[in-house]
């Protein structure tokens, strides 16, 4: 049933089609044959369309964010719905009413001369990603392990990922300090921070350490996952690539903690796990001190 009423809302999100063809129909008569669709930082009309092409290329862009959105939201559901995957769900409806309300103010723009104020969804984007982030992290942790003697540790970091996450900070500040809304500045603020917090975290890495009581994964001093020994199935060490992505990822039941090309698949009782390292075999044979299949020499 849960699962189900995820995929309702999903399929809800489609609604913004017809939503943003009815804005165009409502004001279709008043707008002028060339209307101003691109604004620089000072909301200053800088680029024009005619209405068919504007309206044609708002419901393209939005067709293919919807489809994108579908699709990731029905992996997210395939094996279970929980408070991530809601929260995923949350992001593509604050991202599907940005675009819709920045539509809408661009009509009212071309037909009253109503200037742009699209400072609180400047605002609202970025928020709905942090609050992602932290129900992301926070769903699928397990419950923390209690005290018992470290069987191995191991780290695995992507310093060359930290310099370029960190990269673009200088200038997403130095467009923040030329935009004069207070609002659009305290979104790229937002959005400066969640970059300067992932370089911190591929800077640091990933800590995996390994108990009787199974696996704890950790950065920046946080608990990320724990893996209970006797849920672990099998495991084995595998390849990886760009196309899967780096850093945390996974929807649903799936999680991957990863800056390299090689890990370890773990399949558990309650979904699978992907541990990066550039000696995967290392973690094999810590999963095999976790598995009691070999003791410490």
């Amino acid at each position: 049933m849960n699962r189900t009423v995820y995929r309702a809302f999903a399929l809800l999100l489609w609604l913004a089609l017809p939503l943003t063809a009815l804005q165009y129909w409502q004001v279709w008569d008043k707008l002028p044959a060339r209307m101003a669709t691109h604004f620089n930082a000072a909301n200053q009309p800088n680029g024009w369309m005619a209405p068919g092409e504007s309206l044609r290329f708002i419901l393209v862009l939005m067709a293919v964010m919807l489809a994108v959105f579908s699709v990731i939201a029905w992996i997210a559901s395939r094996k279970s719905v929980n408070a991530g995957s809601w929260a995923l769900l949350g992001l593509f409806y604050v991202s599907i009413a940005a675009l819709v309300a920045v539509d809408k103010a661009i009509l009212s723009f071309n037909v009253d001369g109503k200037p742009l104020n699209l400072g609180p969804w400047l605002v609202a984007v970025p928020v709905a990603v942090v609050i992602l982030v932290v129900v992301f992290l926070l769903s699928q942790r397990g419950q923390a392990f209690p005290h018992s003697e470290i069987l191995a540790e191991e780290v695995h970091s992507g310093r060359l990922w930290a310099v370029v996450l960190a990269a673009p900070v200088v200038g997403v500040l130095a467009a923040a300090s030329r935009i004069p809304s207070g609002a659009a500045q305290a979104g790229l603020g937002l959005v400066a921070l969640a970059l300067l917090g992932a370089a911190a975290l591929a800077w640091t890495g990933f800590h995996y350490v390994f108990t009787g009581s199974g696996v704890e994964v950790r950065s920046l001093g946080f608990r990320l996952r724990s893996i209970p020994a006797e849920q672990i199935k099998e495991y084995g060490a595998q390849g990886w690539n760009v196309v899967r992505g780096y850093g945390i990822r996974g929807v649903g039941s799936t999680r991957a903690y990863v800056w390299g090309n090689k890990v370890v698949h773990i399949r558990t009782t309650s979904g699978e796990v992907y541990l990066g390292h550039s000696d995967p075999e290392r973690i094999v044979r810590d999963l095999d001190l976790v598995k009691g299949f070999v003791t410490r020499g």
